[in-house]
């Protein structure tokens, strides 16, 4: 059986080899004409800037409250003594968000008991709620929003007690 290029088969197939083979050896080194902007356009493109980082440090709620998103800042809060970057979610946690006053301020009773009323935060200037009242279920629910901050945000810090002044 010999191979015989009179046949549309047999030439359309070795045009398709050929094709195959100069792809390989000679791959094409153009820069694509537009910015890719997801991965469909590959990995030759640059973010515009980089995120601005937080380092992982401990904070009081003094220190905890300029944090509320207002004039375009990060937004942080605390649940159970763990403090979340949550500025992604500037919809919900920023002004005007169905959880803004819980940005910059210790929001476990809130969210363990779902509540959004004021009444559930710690006044800055108070000793840290001990949540020591919660019901087996509330803390519970509380764990939930941990677990649900953990996976959706960046951890970046500890809340401890107000220093004495």
């Amino acid at each position: 059986m010999a191979f015989d290029l009179g046949t549309p088969i047999n030439t359309a197939l070795l045009l398709y080899i050929l094709y195959t083979v100069q792809r390989i050896l000679l791959p094409s080194n153009a820069l694509p004409k537009t910015v890719p902007n997801e991965f469909k356009g590959g990995y030759s493109w640059m973010p515009k800037s980089h995120p601005p980082t937080l380092l992982y440090q401990t904070y009081t709620p003094k220190t905890l409250e300029p944090f509320d998103g207002k004039e375009g800042k990060r937004i942080l809060l605390a649940i159970n003594g763990v403090v979340y970057d949550v500025t992604a979610g500037r919809n919900f946690y920023g002004p005007n968000g169905m959880y803004a006053n819980f940005a910059g301020r210790d929001a476990s009773r809130g969210m363990a008991k779902q509540s959004f009323e004021t009444d559930m935060l710690t006044p800055i200037d108070q000793p840290l709620d001990k949540l020591e009242d919660l019901a087996p279920d509330e803390i519970e629910n509380m764990r939930g929003w941990m677990e649900h901050f953990s996976s959706k945000y960046i951890v970046c810090g500890k809340l401890a007690e107000n220093d004495a002044t």
